[in-house]
């Protein structure tokens, strides 16, 4: 351990013997009364513990990630991180995206690559791409049928890239196929 943790370590040890103490004298004979009281205020931390959890996982499935709208657009909601994300149906697979503005191109994470089918032994490492991590070798494939809502398209170049890739990207390239419109927390696509 390191002197920082140890002087945590130490306060910690400090409080609780204050407090502790400080509760012995003021409950002494009441030990049981004093008992029930931290298991009550107990319970009740947990369980606004728990409601928290519960509302912020309740919360994503509540809003929906993408709408079509009567006009056709596509309304999607700004997640609780700041982000947008995007499902497009790839070969009637649904895939979900991080939109991202800076990008150039549409890159698959391994993973997602996998889960559509492209077999990644195969797959070339020709190009490159400038990341906020580094550098990292693409391969370039082709979507054959992407469909957001009711457009649909053929035939997108998109990367799979080696780098490490949580979540997959939709960048300019396919972006640029539509007007973008930001209203609050809100993003706008249509075409």
């Amino acid at each position: 351990m390191d002197g920082e943790t140890l002087a945590r370590l130490a306060y910690l040890g400090v409080l609780i013997v204050a407090v502790g103490g400080y509760l012995l004298v003021e409950y002494r004979g009441r030990l049981g009364q004093a008992a029930r009281g931290f298991m009550a205020w107990g319970l009740i931390f947990v369980g606004v513990a728990a409601g928290y959890g519960l509302w912020t996982d309740l919360r994503t499935q509540l809003n929906p990630r993408q709408a079509v709208m009567q006009s056709g657009a596509i309304e999607l909601p700004r997640a609780a991180d700041g982000h947008y994300y995007l499902t497009l149906e790839i070969n009637g697979k649904p895939l979900e995206f991080l939109v991202d503005t800076g990008a150039t191109n549409i890159v698959l994470s391994h993973g997602d690559a996998e889960d559509l089918g492209l077999d990644l032994n195969n797959l070339v490492y020709l190009g490159s791409a400038q990341t906020a991590n580094g550098i990292v070798r693409t391969a370039r494939v082709t979507l054959e049928d992407v469909a957001l809502g009711p457009i649909r398209d053929a035939a997108l170049t998109a990367f799979v890239t080696d780098g490490d890739m949580d979540e997959s990207l939709l960048g300019m390239d396919y972006l640029g196929r539509f007007r973008i419109e930001i209203d609050g927390d809100r993003m706008i696509l249509s075409r």
